[in-house]
């Protein structure tokens, strides 16, 4: 009787134990601590760094791409060929020169760049003429067809050597590269560009050269010339008006 009693106040003792232990342990995690603002020297707090700033786009150049037309003034400006050739009773060569007025077209420029999908210049081979009739017609018919092939077109591409900005006033020399159209055939020449600008007008001269071979033409042949040489040389004395 005495064991089981001793039993009894030893379970209770280790019961209240237990439930002293239970209530003294942590209920759960510690608070975080919150961190101390740092204070720069002399008692001021560290203000927080300023945002990136956001990248600023670099200008463009559309006020100098702006776009400017000059358009040629067919009865102030000139086109001609030239070809040495030898005649019949001369003792030296001579140059048999076509010309014509019959010159239309426009070149575009942005900045001092060609557009060349707004550039295109045409002759009319049609009203090509020079000093001897026969040889004008066996240009028109034989050498150029120009029933079948009426118009020489020349689209500029490029130009070299040009000053940015345009000048408005002086003397400039320059290359104007492009694409030349003669009879469906189509070649690469380079001009050699002399011009003064005078205000909004251009006043042109513009020399560059090939040989028949080149478009597939055939020289000259008439009673009166005795050889002919290979060599074509184009002349274009333009005037240009800039458009508004």
């Amino acid at each position: 009787m005495a064991s089981a009693r001793l039993l009894q106040r030893t379970l209770l003792l280790l019961l209240i134990g237990g439930l002293m232990a239970a209530c003294a342990a942590p209920s759960g995690a510690p608070p975080t601590a919150t961190p101390i603002p740092t204070s720069a020297p002399g008692g001021e707090s560290t203000p927080p760094a300023p945002p990136a700033p956001t990248p600023t786009a670099a200008p463009s150049d559309a006020a100098a791409g702006d776009r400017i037309a000059y358009g040629v003034i067919s009865e102030e400006s000139e086109a001609r060929y030239r070809v040495r050739e030898q005649l019949v009773g001369f003792d030296l060569p001579n140059d048999a020169v076509g010309t014509t007025r019959a010159i239309t077209g426009v070149l575009v420029l942005e900045g001092n760049r060609v557009v060349p999908e707004a550039s295109r210049f045409q002759v009319d081979l049609r009203t090509l003429t020079s000093d001897q009739a026969r040889r004008d017609n066996f240009i028109r018919r034989n050498t150029l067809q120009a029933d079948r092939y009426p118009y020489a077109v020349f689209v500029p591409r490029e130009i070299q050597g040009l000053p940015s900005p345009l000048p408005t006033s002086g003397e400039h020399t320059f290359r104007l590269i492009g694409d030349l159209t003669i009879r469906e055939t189509t070649r690469p020449v380079t001009w050699e560009v002399t011009a003064r600008v005078e205000g909004d007008r251009v006043i042109a001269q513009a020399r560059t050269q090939f040989t028949f071979a080149d478009f597939g033409l055939e020289p000259p042949r008439v009673p009166v010339v005795l050889s002919v040489d290979e060599t074509i040389r184009l002349e274009v004395d333009a005037v240009l008006q800039r458009r508004p």
